[in-house]
């Protein structure tokens, strides 16, 4: 079975496990899921949704974010982790967005990843949510289930994305990727996954490993 044939069968059984899934971040504003996806590294999602809304609220615009007094902002996103350093990444990004996109999102690879913090992971995800561009994001449940599922023997990144993107048509690539995130956490979990539960283990390689 080629990879773009494992990906058909696999994208079957996604839709109808997971035919409703999106984007675990709240947000609404293309502003609001940037700040979203920097506060969610080495953070879970749903930690992130409980300090966004106080946060938007302090810091309403892409101008607050960017006039922002920096120890205020590290205290209002201190339980997200590396608080520090994201607060400094998204300082300068509204500053940037300010003065080089009119305090607008741009909607370009090239452009995202000129902004503070942002790398590939959160360029994708916001090419795909926020302007329909398809974009394949890797985070830890993809990077795995791509691993297991043999259409990449990778480990960086990048390198798993590119792999996807060869066989993920891209008008799926948005959805496919939120797919991979339901189902890393509710079957195939980095430690004691279900596979005998999962539609899908007759052409997973991890239970043939």
């Amino acid at each position: 079975m080629t990879n773009k044939e494992k990906y058909n069968k696999l994208q079957a059984v996604f839709d109808e496990l997971y035919k409703d899934a999106e984007c675990s971040l709240d947000f609404r504003s293309p502003f609001r899921l940037l700040v979203a996806v920097q506060l969610s590294a080495q953070c879970t999602d749903a930690r992130v949704n409980l300090v966004t809304p106080s946060l938007f609220k302090k810091f309403p615009t892409v101008e607050s974010f960017a006039e922002a007094d920096l120890p205020e902002l590290e205290d209002a996103i201190r339980s997200t982790g590396f608080f520090r350093n994201k607060a400094k990444n998204l300082k300068g990004c509204a500053q940037m967005l300010l003065e080089k996109h009119g305090g607008e999102v741009p909607d370009t690879m090239d452009a995202l990843l000129k902004l503070p913090g942002v790398g590939r992971k959160t360029a994708n995800l916001i090419l795909g949510d926020v302007f329909g561009k398809g974009g394949v994001v890797v985070d830890t449940h993809a990077g795995r289930i791509a691993r297991r599922m043999g259409f990449t023997k990778n480990t960086d990144p990048e390198k798993v994305e590119y792999d996807l993107a060869k066989i993920i048509p891209l008008e799926n690539q948005t959805r496919f990727c939120h797919q991979l995130v339901h189902h890393g956490r509710a079957l195939c979990t980095a430690r004691n996954p279900k596979c005998a539960e999962c539609p899908a283990v007759g052409f997973c390689q991890f239970t043939k490993s």
